[in-house]
């Protein structure tokens, strides 16, 4: 029998664990933003174990870009709709501000 191939997966794990001294060298405030990049990594392991690219950090790293996208893209939709509400606010400057009211019951 042949020897089986790693998954995208497994070569993931373990460049994680590869860059471990480098996590732990990070400030602690930045440490859970560097996790996080290895979360939007492992997000897209399942199409990025299709590329089989010879430099396996560049899938890792279009992944991280694909959810910073994401991210910016949410954001950006966020500002716009507070900016609606500000805006409207402005025109109708007389009308009493609206009670948010949530089931707490």
């Amino acid at each position: 029998m042949g020897r089986t191939n790693p998954t995208f997966r497994d070569i993931l794990s373990r460049m994680e664990d590869e860059w471990g001294d480098f996590r732990r060298a990070l400030r602690r405030r930045h440490q859970p933003l560097f996790d996080r990049l290895w979360t939007y990594a492992r997000e897209h392991a399942d199409a990025a174990g299709h590329l089989n690219h010879p430099d396996r950090l560049a899938p890792v790293l279009v992944s991280i870009d694909i959810e910073q996208e994401d991210r910016i893209d949410e954001l950006e939709r966020r500002v716009t709709e507070l900016e609606a509400e500000v805006r409207d606010e402005r025109e109708t400057p007389d009308r009493p501000p609206e009670v948010s009211v949530t089931d707490e019951e």
